[in-house]
């Protein structure tokens, strides 16, 4: 988009051939003199760059052409029902209201069941040290008829009879592991996932995130290039770790002691030229502040950003695993264990952070050898109830939209998402969201987000292909085809409006859907003009001012 934004330019310029010919394009990663100096003795011709105009001019007058031709057909078909508000449909939005509502509606058909779940307590002595080492039963294939999708037993009586047969057997050991496990620091924040980590933390919208990186970028220039997908920083970035971290102590007191525990001689897999194209990740610049004037939001996602590059400069996480495996009376039993022995990265965690531990980890798993055998005391049996889905918060949905694969069936059509990664840019998700709350399609509630009864109107009156990401996979897998010269522009501008013909068409041939009519009134906004205080009546004037 920003290719064809300087292109249009250029084209009003009425620039020669020559000229365009000679133009060079200027890279710039971060607004500091250092970067903007290596940036112009990197230029490239911007020749280069015109199939991305290309692909970028088909999507703005796809996504132009498509929402607003629907987004007017629904909102007339509303209007006739009686509803008031606008029904905006559009090539990402719509799919993203579709999870939403979809979740919200299996949420609310949703019919609990109950499983049961079999653990093995077989004593272990080890000198003065006791305790019953808690082995989860691995169900064979014959009890497939007795499980759910997910695997798990919905038969209490077979469960009891297991648990029967394996009280005061011996208990073999089929099968021993121990080893280390390293978990390498995570890579530098790209846009999405600062705003899914913000969210998660301090309860920040996606807009406000993005906001805030944009104060921090052009009025404090504090950090790099915001709008950014990538997680990878170029290999010359590397030299810049001594003023980059001095500059953190600085302005951050909170991560001063961190700063000086970092071992800046480390190089995480985060430095790689070859994963780095336009942009890199969000870090922190060399800029060290004359005097902490961040407000509270930018601090806080300063520290965030600046926590992230440190955490390159740490050893990786360290994690004691073990594994046994039990042949108890002919039956399958599983115990596993994972201790941190070394927190590495995980000490730059808030307190708490890097010593919790998943549910089977806490449980003691000795080091055994293969063929020893142990005596089964008793089978302990648990009641649970399966749970229904969570509803979506903001940083769940974004989840949701960088990893929007996993919604969908066709595997071709996966990976194009996963190499898209997902519904969106990086620069247009929290746009994206805000309209659809400020066109009340979605609502919050605490922290959930629901969509509202205008919302579920709107995507059971749509054709499924318009609520589904498939659409979108299928329409970027032709614009990335486009910007690596391998597809033409014209035949998907006219197979797009062939499209829209036909769906137009069918709308003006049908009645208003069921689903819109009767939807509440629209709550009208209220808006607030920013820095203006109501005034304060006096006692002696009318009220009816």
């Amino acid at each position: 988009e920003g290719q064809l934004l300087v292109d249009e330019v250029i084209d009003y310029l009425k620039a020669t051939k020559a000229q365009k010919q000679s133009t060079q394009r200027l890279l710039v990663n971060d607004l500091n003199l250092p970067a903007v100096k290596r940036a112009l003795t990197q230029m490239r011709s911007n020749q280069d760059f015109i199939p991305l105009s290309i692909s970028a001019l088909a999507r703005s007058r796809a996504d132009w052409l498509y929402g607003m031709n629907m987004s007017r057909a629904y909102t007339l078909l509303g209007q006739k029902a009686g509803y008031q508000g606008v029904l905006s449909v559009g090539r990402v939005q719509t799919p993203i209201l579709g999870l939403v509502v979809r979740r919200d509606e299996e949420i609310e058909n949703f019919i609990p069941r109950d499983y049961f779940s079999l653990h093995a307590l077989i004593p272990y002595q080890n000198g003065n040290d006791s305790f019953d080492i808690r082995a989860k039963w691995k169900p064979s294939d014959a009890i497939k008829p007795w499980q759910d999708e997910e695997g798990r037993v919905l038969n209490r009586k077979l469960v009891e009879n297991v648990a029967k047969r394996i009280e005061g057997q011996p208990a073999t050991v089929k099968d021993s592991e121990q080893k280390q496990t390293k978990q390498a620091p995570p890579l530098p924040y790209s846009l999405s996932s600062l705003q899914i980590d913000a969210a998660r933390r301090f309860q920040m919208s996606a807009q406000d995130v993005l906001n805030v990186c944009q104060s921090l970028y052009e009025k404090h220039k504090l950090i790099t290039y915001p709008r950014s997908d990538n997680r990878y920083l170029p290999k010359e970035h590397f030299t810049q770790a001594k003023v980059v971290t001095s500059a953190i102590a600085n302005n951050d007191v909170q991560l001063a002691s961190a700063v000086d525990k970092a071992d800046l001689l480390l190089k995480s897999k985060a430095w790689n030229d070859g994963k780095v194209d336009a942009h890199h990740a969000i870090i922190p610049t060399p800029k060290k502040m004359s005097s902490h004037a961040l407000s509270g939001h930018e601090a806080k996602i300063y520290q965030l950003i600046a926590r992230q590059y440190l955490m390159q400069f740490y050893p990786a996480a360290v994690y004691a695993e073990s594994k046994l495996e039990f042949d108890i009376a002919g039956g399958i039993f599983v115990a596993k264990g994972r201790v941190l022995v070394s927190a590495g990265w995980k000490n730059l965690l808030p307190a708490g952070k890097a010593t919790q531990v998943e549910e089977d980890e806490a449980d003691p798993v000795p080091a055994l050898s293969q063929g020893e055998v142990l005596i089964c005391r008793e089978g302990e049996i648990k009641d649970h109830k399966t749970e229904p889905p969570r509803h979506f918060t903001e940083s769940t949905l974004l989840q949701a939209m960088t990893g929007i694969a996993r919604f969908v069936a066709d595997k071709n059509l996966k990976k194009i998402l996963r190499d898209t990664d997902g519904l969106g840019t990086e620069a247009t998700r929290a746009g994206i969201l805000d309209t659809l709350f400020k066109r009340q399609l979605l609502l919050r509630q605490g922290r959930n987000i629901l969509s509202s009864e205008a919302g579920r109107g709107l995507i059971h009156a749509l054709p499924s292909e318009s609520t589904y990401p498939d659409m979108t996979a299928h329409w970027e897998h032709q614009l990335q085809a486009m910007a690596e010269k391998q597809q033409p522009y014209a035949p998907f501008m006219q197979s797009l409006q062939s499209q829209i013909d036909t769906l137009i068409q069918q709308i003006k041939d049908s009645p208003v859907p069921e689903s819109l009519r009767h939807l509440p009134a629209v709550k009208k906004q209220v808006y607030k003009k920013r820095g203006v205080s109501k005034p304060k009546c006096r006692t002696n004037v009318s009220n009816k001012i």
